[in-house]
């Protein structure tokens, strides 16, 4: 029979759900500080425990480490630190004996269920293999968003790798988790910082003032020697200075680094808000593997920062995930929600795909990591499933054929589904080919969870010739979905003539 020119069409292609599902785990917990509003009330809690006779205190110890002591790595340590942070209200706290100071530290400790409520949004960057992974096999670290008691949001990891075949096998999941250690002397740039309190709207008197005296690198501690030094000076006015502080504890606050310890396994990571800004959570982190000019390669993510009111972007940055740098991103353009960022610079500037007004794609370039100050629309909402509003499934994949960019379109019933289109390799403002139908839509399953009818990835990676994308279903638990890269490309290729740049 002959070939029609309908028959010659490729088909759009639909992504494969495999059987993979990653769900909540409730029994995953962390220990963290519970320290009432006042030290009035923290003075009362205290005193209640020093009241307690020697034997009492030691049997109530017992049942608590009896109880707890096997749900957490390092227990007493985390008790002991939960009491250094109220031994202020202890008087002669240094002659207290350990068991006293273990159990006053575990009424200021409170467990943590980190994913609680769901499991969703992940991404995935492919990372150097083991020697005990399959030969011809890719391994990979696959983060999420876990979202626990008061919908506090963290950043949660899980290890695995692809073998030849492109099967997925996840790394056995720990039965422990644990928050990194905060990096109290951590550097900060001088001339970096300066610039971003200039982006925050302080003068340029008082970032003089502020920062004149401090070494190029500088600690936390540094500058609030230098804050203690000179407040009372009088070349400042006094409302200028006030402001200049709090902005720069701020920032200082909001800038930081966090290590784990590199002999536990990678699902034990869980990066926990630290700073003001993020207090309601860290949302919607997309992680990808950046080539540097030199071809050294770094880890970079880009998050939301929630405090309850207002969202801040951020970004994370390691070469290892072990070691965690967090920075603010500044600039008139470093707002609204999933920025993501192109995995290496494009004609000498740093690309970012990004949203600012809730509803169109945009996208941005900056000579600085840190900045952004200038952002155009890439495309509108264009087809029925992405009427309400479009936006990036995590950060552009490199072909021969240009930037594969996964979208998230927002249709009827608040509907979530996957795109894919295709941005020129030089000049990624021009969209060269999409296709009009998504290549993944909510199904029966995904109606059901804590946000139904939801679809959503927020990064993939290519193997061989498949594309894995793992996607959040209702906001609840994890899939991963794949597409033939040959039928993609076919249908993509063809599609060139009929789209067009948005």
């Amino acid at each position: 029979m002959p070939m029609t020119e309908t028959s010659s069409i490729p088909p759009v292609p639909q992504a494969r759900r495999k059987p993979i599902v990653l769900n909540a785990e409730i029994n995953r917990v962390i220990t963290r500080p519970y320290i009432p509003h006042t030290e009035e009330r923290t003075r009362n809690i205290i005193n209640r425990v020093l009241n307690l006779d020697e034997k009492e205190a030691c049997t109530l110890l017992e049942t608590v480490l009896h109880d707890f002591s096997h749900r957490h790595r390092y227990f007493r340590e985390e008790l002991e630190r939960n009491f250094g942070i109220v031994a202020h209200c202890v008087a002669d706290s240094e002659e207290l004996s350990e068991q006293r100071k273990l159990l006053i530290g575990s009424y200021f400790t409170a467990e943590y269920s980190v994913e609680a409520a769901a499991l969703f949004n992940p991404s995935v960057v492919q990372i150097p293999r083991l020697d005990s992974d399959p030969e011809g096999a890719c391994r990979f670290i696959m983060s999420f968003r876990g979202v626990g008691e008061g919908h506090i949001s963290s950043i949660e990891f899980r290890g695995g790798f692809i073998d030849e075949n492109n099967d997925i096998y996840f790394d056995p999941l720990s039965s422990h988790v644990r928050t990194p250690k905060i990096q109290t002397d951590s550097n900060y740039d001088r001339e970096l910082f300066w610039l971003k309190l200039k982006d925050m709207g302080a003068s340029h008197k008082v970032t003089k003032w502020l920062l004149c005296d401090l070494p190029e690198k500088f600690t936390f501690d540094e500058l609030q020697e230098r804050i203690s030094e000179h407040y009372t000076g009088n070349n400042v006015r006094a409302r200028d200075k006030t402001e200049a502080i709090e902005m720069a504890l701020w920032l200082a606050r909001s800038n930081y680094e966090i290590l784990f310890r590199p002999e536990h396994p990678v699902s034990e990571r869980v990066i926990f808000p630290v700073s003001e800004s993020e207090s309601g959570g860290i949302e919607d982190a997309r992680f990808v593997r950046f080539i540097e000019d030199d071809g050294t390669v770094t880890y970079y993510a880009t998050y939301t920062a929630y405090n309850g009111e207002t969202i801040l972007p951020q970004l994370i940055e390691t070469c290892d995930f072990i070691s965690f740098k967090v920075s603010t991103l500044n600039g008139k353009q470093a707002h609204g929600k999933g920025m993501a960022l192109f995995p290496r610079k494009i004609g000498g500037k740093y690309v970012m795909l990004s949203r600012q007004d809730g509803e169109n794609n945009a996208i941005m370039f900056s000579d600085s990591l840190y900045f952004w100050k200038k952002s155009d629309i890439l495309q509108t909402p264009r087809f029925p499933h992405e009427f309400f509003q479009i936006g990036n499934g995590g950060s552009p994949l490199e072909t021969d054929e240009g930037w594969l960019v996964i979208t998230h379109g927002v249709g009827p019933m608040r509907s979530y589904s996957l795109g894919i289109e295709l941005l020129d390799l030089d000049d990624p403002t021009k969209i060269i080919s999409r296709i009009d139908e998504p290549i993944l839509v909510p199904n029966e399953y995904d109606r059901e969870g804590y946000v139904p009818n939801v679809v959503y990835s927020c990064g993939a990676m290519i193997f061989q010739d498949e594309l894995i994308i793992p996607y959040a279903s209702a906001d609840q638990r994890c899939g991963i979905a794949t597409l033939n890269m040959s039928e993609l490309m076919a249908r993509l290729n063809y599609n060139k003539a009929l789209n067009g740049n948005d």
